[in-house]
C-alpha cells in the first residue's frame, strides 16, 4: 500500500450522503472527549492496538480530529486525521457487517472537510488501502516511492 495525495481544493463531499445515512439510522460526527475510552477500546478490539494508538493522538487535539459513525448509539466506524502526521488522513475503519452503505465515504468526507478547513490544499492518505476507493471517490493519486513511508522501522 502506498500513501496517496488528495487535492482538497478540488474535493467536493457528497452533500446528500449524510442525509441518506441519517434516514437509515446512522449519525456521522466529530467524537467528543468523554467518548475517548469507549472509542479507543472499540478501535483496538475491531482494528488493533496500533490504530487505537493513532486514534488516541486524534483525541488529544483540540478540537478532536477523530470522527465516528454511530448506529443506535453503538459504534459503526471511525476516521481520524492529523493523528500520525499533520495533514494525514487515517486510520479509518467500518464494522465489516456495515460496509458498502456509504459510511466509509461519509467518514472520509468529514475528515477531509476538517483538513480543508484547517487551511490545507492537499491531504495525504497514509498507507492507503484500497487504492481504487480513494482514486474513484476523491481523486487521490499514489505518491511515488511512498512505500514503506513513515511506518518504516516501526516497533511492533
Amino acid at each position: 500500500m502506498a500513501d496517496m495525495l488528495v487535492k482538497l481544493y478540488e474535493f467536493a463531499p457528497d452533500l446528500n450522503l449524510r442525509r441518506k445515512l441519517e434516514s437509515k439510522g446512522f449519525t456521522v460526527r466529530r467524537a467528543l472527549p468523554p467518548e475517548r475510552s469507549t472509542v479507543l477500546r472499540w478501535v483496538a478490539e475491531e482494528f488493533g492496538k496500533e490504530w487505537a494508538d493513532e486514534c488516541a493522538v486524534a483525541f488529544a487535539r483540540q478540537p478532536s480530529t477523530c470522527f465516528i459513525a454511530l448506529q443506535e448509539d453503538g459504534l459503526a466506524g471511525f476516521s481520524c486525521c492529523e493523528a500520525t502526521c499533520r495533514d494525514f488522513f487515517g486510520p479509518t475503519g467500518v464494522r465489516p457487517d456495515l460496509r458498502r452503505q456509504g459510511l466509509g465515504k461519509a467518514l472520509l468526507d468529514i475528515a477531509l472537510e476538517d483538513l480543508k478547513a484547517r487551511g490545507y490544499a492537499y491531504a495525504i492518505v497514509g498507507d492507503a488501502g484500497p487504492l481504487e476507493f480513494y482514486e474513484r471517490y476523491c481523486g487521490a493519486v499514489p505518491i511515488p516511492d511512498s512505500v514503506p513511508g513513515i511506518y518504516k522501522g516501526m516497533l511492533r
